[in-house]
This record gives structure tokens, C-alpha cells and sequence, in this order.
């Protein structure tokens, strides 16, 4: 089940990772301005501090939007087309709908009061504008709070411009350097014997916060008088003697060129190389990317840890599944280093191959043991590897393109971001001319991703599709078809009747074989469960969870208890349609798939109410409704899923009144994703990532 906006969230704010220095009167300006306007944006130059003052707004605001506090980070976005991807993600909405994204996107955030906030808008700032307008215009209780180095030009948009902290020896900027200075050097501390120096520092460094960390980590190599005299004589050399006072920009790119002339080469080649990762990496992306020339992979960890304790980057997590991250202002200098160097073109080549590689590591285990850490580990990766398939696509390479966008099938079709994914499938295709098995996987890839309800025409030809793939790749032609699935959906069961007998054995191999034999095993126990041929969808359904069990596999096992659960509460078994949904719910709920909870809690309504428990399930019916919405999508067509939805509600009106059914009802939809949880499993919740 996502954390999903609704009643009773708070969004996805991060915690900070260290004290709050300063701004009282900015942040009590931005409160006073978030109560009257709807649009405020922080301007000002880089490293100033703009997204630390919005988060540390956000998280003093918080209590004043019901409807949660959502970060979207902006800066690792290359492609200003994927801006609403971006907010979708954020806020945790699936995008599994045909329907326009942003369309979506306004209706999840109708909640109640929300406040959203954009980072880092100014190098997607048309489109942020015009995303902006549109959601202001229709969720009337939105209020968004952007940092930008330029106006959004937004009607309506309040600014606050953002200074450098005041200098002077009692001022913030000198308790920012000097609690930045006592955190890298414990042995540190502001004395009335060297506020003098300090504040001369943050004189030189005109308070800018991002340069005065920088500088305060270089106690542990400095003394401070020898701190101060290296800034005097490096700008010095830097400044023409008829500018008396710096430039905050030219400030900033100096103090970060000082930390960089400071590394060894070693260090600094590897900086330069690490500014090709959008969203983080790890050490083994790293080693696999960055390694080269004079720097060897097995020096790496080494040289992180360097970078790590320079602060160049920072590290998130413990042991091997720790990421690193660069902040963007110190990145793009790396980048600018990484031009210098002539290196760009290969090392991002480099990233695209690894980022293929992992692409297709996570398409051979998906069907397996590891579907969980795939799911999490992709989600994770989601930036580089849309940077991958920018670099694909802007190096006229669409072969691999094709290659890395269909190999990535499951990933849109089963973690939520089929539009995208049809996204990049379709821009690959307009590109590419030369049939063949990565042209054949791309065609599946994308026909697989509209298999849903908004798109039946579209997914008939799936099968279509894959037979050709499996010819393109020498492997056995399937059996089932999925035309049957639309048939089904738009009500027509009986016309699908004939592939009852159909062999649902499929073709082994890669490029999604097993899963293709897997769904053709799902897609037959939809079908008898729509005919109301219960008995025969659960031998269906226990084949197809034995299967999946043998594979270790989490994703479609869920379908199965999923069908088995239809089918005992067809059978009027009302326990074992029960024990099955929730086991059901809670594989989906370990693997991201909102698609797949919305879906099981419809069976949950039937289940308890089948089982005489109406107030419980007119709470289960409104967390249905909160999490269809969730999904982006209405009802799963128009089989017995939803047929039992539309008669247990008369029911449970019946039974509990119309007021009393009302108020349950308005109960679940209330709940938080945990507190849902717990109902949907019976108090059982899992420690699960909430997805």
C-alpha cells in the first residue's frame, strides 16, 4: 500500500541531518506568506541556502496541512518532459492510467490542505511554471513553496529573496561555521580569542552557507589563522584590486575551487567522474563507472571516503547498501572539470553500459527471490537510469535505447511507472528503423505496459507482439492470448470462453518468457472467475502460485492468492477467501504495487463482509476508494471484483444504515497508510519500506 496523500500523512520531508543555524526572520516571513499566498518561491545564487530553508520551513509548517508536506527534488531532472513524472512519484501516485498525468496528478492532491514543495526549479523552469499554473488552478487548497535562482513568473507568485547569513562576530554566519567546524573538529570551539579570525573567514566568504561548510572542514588540515591567511592570498590571486568586494557567485566557485585544489589528482579525477550520477550511487557503480587511467577500481572505496570526510560528498546509510551523493553546486563544478578534461563522453557511455547492465541483472532474477530488492533497488535507481536512456536517446544510439527501455519492462509494467515507460518506449521507436530483437522487445515491452483498463484495444495486440519476440529470439510461440483479458474486462467473458482449454504452458528464456507463461496463467484464472467458474479458477490459481513459489517469486504470487481468494469467497468460503487476500495485500505491499493493493482491497470488502463483519468492511471499502485513487485508476474493469464491490455496498447500506455505512466509510478513507494497514491485515502489520 504507497503512502499515499490522504488524511493523516505527513508526506515524505527527510530528516535533517544536522542543526538549523539562523534565519528566524526569513522563516517567520515564509509562515506569514504561506497563510496568505499560494505560490512563494525562494530566489537567490547557489549555495546560499535556499532548499535548506525550505525543508526547514516545511517541517516548522507541517502541522498546518492535513494533507501532508511533499518534497519533489528537482535537480537531478534532465528531462524537463518528465517534470510531472517527477511530482507524481513524489507524492506517490501510480502512474498507470492513459488518462493526462497531471490530470491525475490535481485530482490525488485534492485532500485538504498541502503543502508541496518544488527544489531546485530554475533549470526546468518553463515547465515548472506551467505545471505550477496548472496546479494551482485546480486544487484549491495547494499551497507550494519552490526555490529557484530566477522567478517562476507565475501569476499570484510571492518571492523572498535569499541572502548570504549576516556577518559580524555575534552574527549567524559565524555560529553556522563554528557549529560546522566543532562537528569535523571536536576539539574546536568559538572563543573570544578567535571569533575575530572566524568572523574574518566568514567575512571572506561573504556568509554564504555552502562555502563556509566547505571552509570549516578544512580545520582538520588548517589551523585557523592558516585557514584564513589561504583564502586571503587564493583570492587575492583571484580578484582584480578595483573589485574590493567579491561577487557571491565568483565567492562561492572560488571557495569550491580551494577545496578542489586541495584534493590530490586522485581525488580530484574522481570528483570530476562522479558528477555523471544523478540521484546518488554506491560503491560498486562507482567502481564500475569511475575506475580508468590512473585510478584503479580496488582505490576507490578509498578515495570515497576521502571525498566523504572533505565533504565533497556525503554518505547516506550503513555498510554496503550506503549511497553517496554530491550536493548539486559542487557537482556541476565536477562537471565542468570532467569537460575540461575531455573525459565526458566516456564516462557517461560508461554509466549508460552499467545502468544496462543492471537493467538486465534485474530482469533475469526479477522472477525470483530477489523481486523485493529489485523492486527497491530500481526505485532507488530511478534517476540514473532515466539519465541512462537520455544519454541513449541525445547520442543517436536507439538500438540501445530499445534494448535498455524493453529490458526495463518490468519495472514499468509492475513498480508503477508505466507511463513513463511508455514514455521512452515510444520516443525509441520513433527513432529506430532496423528490426530486430531489441526493435521486437520494445514493441512487447510497450504493449505489455498498456495493459490497462484505460487501453483494451491497445493491449489485444500484446500477444501479437510477443510472438514475434519470441520468434526474434528463437524461442517456442505461446498459446494464450491476451486478447481474452479485454474481452473480459469490457464484460464479454463468454466470447473468451474458448481458451479455457488453451495450454498455459509458455516459452522458457529470457525477455520476459517465464513472466509471459506466468501471466497467461494469471489472464485464464481472470477469465474463469468472470465466467463465475470458481472451482476451475482455483486449480488455475494453485498452479499458478505453485509455480511462482518454486521461482521464489513475490509479484505474480500475490495474483494467485489474490484469484484463490475470488474464487473461496465464490465458493461461499468466506475464511479461505479471506486468509488469501491478506496474504495477498501483503506481497504487494513489500513490492511497491498500488496497482495490486487497490485490487486485493476490493476482494477484502467482500471477504469480511461475507464473514458478517459489515462495519469493518465499509471501513476496507472506503480504503479501497482512497487507494484506486492512489493507483490513478477507477475499478479493474468490469469482472466479479468490482460486481462484488457494487453488491457488498447495498449490502453493507442494508445492514448498517445509511448513516452508519456513511461514517465507516469516511473512516477508512481518514486512515493513514499504516493505521489501513493494520485494519486491512487484521492488526498484523508487517515492518515493510513504505513504498
Amino acid at each position: 500500500m504507497a503512502s499515499s496523500v490522504r488524511n493523516g500523512s505527513t508526506g515524505n520531508l527527510p530528516a535533517e541531518a544536522n542543526a538549523f543555524i539562523g534565519r528566524a526572520s526569513e522563516l517567520t516571513r515564509i509562515s506569514g506568506l504561506l497563510g496568505t499566498a499560494r505560490l512563494v518561491t525562494l530566489t537567490g545564487p547557489g549555495g546560499v541556502g535556499k532548499s535548506r530553508l525550505a525543508l526547514r520551513a516545511a517541517h516548522d509548517e507541517s502541522a498546518a496541512f492535513r494533507g501532508g508536506v511533499w518534497l519533489v527534488e528537482l535537480s537531478e531532472l534532465k528531462n524537463p518532459d518528465l517534470l510531472t513524472n517527477a511530482v507524481a512519484e513524489a507524492v506517490r501516485l501510480t502512474e498507470q492510467t492513459l488518462r493526462p498525468l497531471l490530470d491525475a496528478v490535481c485530482e490525488h492532491l485534492t485532500v485538504g490542505p498541502l503543502l508541496l514543495v518544488l527544489d531546485t526549479c530554475e533549470h526546468v523552469l518553463d515547465e515548472c511554471a506551467r505545471v505550477v499554473q496548472e496546479l494551482l488552478a485546480n486544487v484549491p487548497e495547494l499551497r507550494i513553496l519552490a526555490t529557484s535562482r530566477q522567478p517562476l513568473g507565475v501569476p499570484g507568485e510571492h518571492l523572498l529573496s535569499v541572502a548570504p547569513l549576516p556577518l559580524g562576530e555575534r552574527d549567524d554566519a559565524v555560529a553556522l561555521f563554528a557549529a560546522r567546524a566543532m562537528a569535523a573538529v571536536p576539539s574546536f570551539a568559538l572563543t573570544d580569542a578567535n571569533r575575530t579570525n572566524v568572523a574574518a573567514v566568514c567575512a571572506r566568504l561573504d556568509g554564504i552557507p555552502l562555502a563556509l561548510e566547505l571552509a570549516a572542514v578544512r580545520l582538520r588540515g588548517f589551523p585557523l589563522d592558516r585557514l584564513l591567511e589561504g583564502l586571503d592570498s587564493r583570492f587575492d590571486l583571484l580578484v582584480s584590486p578595483a573589485r574590493p568586494r567579491l561577487a557571491r557567485h565568483q565567492t562561492l566557485r572560488t571557495a569550491i575551487g580551494w577545496s578542489h585544489e586541495l584534493c590530490t589528482p586522485l581525488e580530484r579525477l574522481l570528483w570530476a567522474r562522479l558528477s555523471v550520477f544523478a540521484g546518488g550511487w554506491d560503491v560498486e557503480a562507482a567502481e564500475f563507472v569511475c575506475h580508468g587511467g590512473p585510478l584503479d577500481a580496488e582505490e576507490i572505496l578509498a578515495l570515497l571516503a576521502s571525498l566523504t570526510e572533505k565533504s565533497i560528498v556525503t554518505r547516506e546509510g550503513d555498510g554496503v547498501a550506503g549511497r553517496y551523493r554530491m550536493l548539486d553546486t559542487v557537482r556541476t563544478f565536477g562537471a565542468e572539470w570532467l569537460d575540461g578534461l575531455g573525459e565526458r563522453d566516456a564516462v557517461r557511455r560508461r554509466h549508460r553500459d552499467y545502468f544496462r547492465w543492471i537493467a538486465r541483472q534485474g530482469e533475469a532474477e526479477w522472477l525470483g527471490p530477489g523481486q523485493r530488492m529489485w523492486a527497491e533497488r530500481l526505485t532507488v535507481e530511478h534517476a540514473n537510469l532515466r539519465l541512462a536512456l537520455e544519454e541513449c536517446l541525445v547520442a543517436q544510439a536507439p538500438e540501445t535505447a530499445l534494448e535498455l527501455a524493453g529490458t526495463l519492462w518490468y519495472f514499468w509494467f509492475a513498480c508503477g511507472f508505466a507511463e513513463e515507460g511508455r514514455g521512452y518506449l515510444e520516443r525509441a521507436l520513433r527513432r529506430a528503423h532496423d528490426p530486430g530483437p531489441e526493435h521486437a522487445l520494445a514493441i512487447w515491452a510497450h504493449r505489455l505496459v498498456t495493459v490497462v483498463p484505460d487501453d483494451l484495444d491497445a493491449a489485444e495486440s500484446v500477444s501479437a507482439a510477443y510472438v514475434w519476440l519470441a520468434q526474434e529470439r528463437q524461442l517456442p510461440v505461446p498459446a494464450l492470448p491476451l486478447t481474452g483479458a479485454s474481452l473480459a474486462v469490457r464484460g464479454e467473458s463468454a466470447r473468451s470462453a474458448v481458451l479455457y482449454g488453451s495450454s498455459p504452458q509458455g516459452p522458457g528464456g529470457g525477455g520476459g518468457a517465464e513472466f509471459f507463461q506466468l501471466l497467461t496463467l494469471a489472464l485464464q484464472a481472470y477469465l474463469l472467475a468472470g465466467q463465475g467458474a470458481f472451482e476451475r479458477c482455483a486449480t488455475v490459481a494453485e498452479r499458478l502460485r505453485a509455480d511462482c513459489a518454486k521461482r521464489g517469486e513475490v509479484w505474480m504470487r500475490a495474483w494467485a492468492d489474490f484469484f484463490v481468494s475470488l474464487a473461496g469467497i465464490g465458493l461461499g468460503l468466506p475464511d479461505e477467501g479471506l486468509r488469501s487476500a491478506r496474504e495477498a495485500l501483503a506481497a504487494k505491499w513489500r513490492v511497491h504495487d498500488r496497482l495490486g493493493v487497490a485490487a486485493v482491497a476490493d476482494l477484502l470488502v467482500a471477504a469480511q463482509a461475507s464473514r458478517d463483519e459489515p462495519e469493518t468492511a465499509a471501513r476496507l471499502l472506503g480504503i479501497g476508494t482512497r487507494l484506486w485513487y492512489a493507483a490513478g485508476l477507477p475499478q479493474l474493469g468490469d469482472c466479479e471484483t468490482t460486481v462484488f464491490r457494487r453488491e457488498y455496498a447495498r449490502h453493507l447500506r442494508t445492514v448498517l444504515g445509511e448513516t452508519a455505512f456513511a461514517e465507516a466509510v469516511r473512516a477508512g478513507q481518514e486512515l493513514g497508510p499504516d493505521e489501513a494497514m493494520r485494519l486491512a491485515l487484521g492488526g498484523a502489520l508487517e515492518d515493510q519500506a513504505d513504498p
